[in-house]
């Protein structure tokens, strides 16, 4: 995990979504799906779960994103 996947992960768990994720980040809605693709590639797991309305994070998600909260606090 890198600070920018981070910021972004943590983002669209706040914002319950990617398209309003990558409005408040001022990105597109594909770069930011590539981002969580590769995050998700390199963790070996899903972070969100996206059957689900609105999306909602994974057992892994949760870890992911509490680990991203803590990077992001230092």
């Amino acid at each position: 995990m890198n600070v920018r996947q981070a910021l972004y992960i943590r983002t669209i768990a706040e914002e319950k979504g990617v398209t309003a994720a990558a409005k408040k980040l001022h990105i597109s809605q594909p770069s930011l799906s590539q981002v969580v693709k590769l995050a998700e590639t390199n963790l070996g797991a899903p972070v969100f779960n996206r059957s689900t309305d609105p999306i909602s994070l994974t057992p892994a998600g949760e870890k992911y994103v509490e680990a991203a909260k803590q990077i992001l606090a230092i």
